[in-house]
């Protein structure tokens, strides 16, 4: 099976996901099914660091390939990079999916996991920590989670994620900055406590 290797920056014209991306414009259906079986992985790895379960960012990803499919004529390689304009379509369907969200107690089907190399005291303040910074995780703005997903989870460069979120650097490192503050805010107490 040939694998397409999507790099985060790097050329812009005459990359193989531009060239199947040109065949996906002309309707080319086995063009299309290479480009999402080489987007697909990486795909889901960022839109499930976006959204709180594995259904709802393989549901983003789904929605992103379908706008790739119908969106691939109006890329622009000399406008930038295939990643780039992937990421920004992919973001985009991640952050939406997570707007449409109604909140709901979790499950805490990974509470009942047992952890070998720790003991229950152990194990229930690691998943309760857990918890915690997810909870904290889903008050952040649906913009500032991608932008730490994107920074700190798939290790993308400021420019990047100003590319994929269609607004400037100066905004994305403010928006770095505020969730990272919130975060802050909002565990602060617990490790207080976990001090005394």
């Amino acid at each position: 099976m040939n694998t397409i290797t999507i790099p985060a920056a790097g050329p812009r014209a005459h990359t193989p996901e531009a060239a199947l991306l040109a065949r996906v414009a002309a309707g080319d259906r086995e063009a299309f099914t290479r480009l999402a079986a080489a987007v697909t992985p990486a795909a889901l790895a960022l839109a499930g660091r976006i959204l709180p379960d594995r259904a709802l960012a393989e549901e983003a990803v789904q929605e992103a390939l379908i706008r790739l499919w119908k969106e691939a004529g109006r890329y622009a390689p000399e406008r930038g990079a295939f990643a780039a304009w992937w990421r920004r379509i992919l973001v985009n369907c991640a952050i939406d999916a997570r707007r449409h969200l109604r909140p709901v107690a979790p499950l805490g089907e990974a509470d009942h996991v047992a952890d070998p190399g720790a003991g229950p005291e152990e194990s229930a303040a690691r998943a309760a920590r857990a918890r915690q910074l997810e909870a904290a995780m889903r008050l952040l703005a649906p913009r500032q989670r991608a932008a730490l997903a994107m920074f700190h989870g798939e290790g993308c460069t400021m420019v990047e994620i100003a590319a994929a979120l269609e607004t400037s650097e100066k905004a994305v490192e403010g928006l770095l900055g505020r969730a990272r503050a919130q975060l802050r805010a909002r565990l602060l107490p617990l490790a207080e406590d976990l001090e005394t």
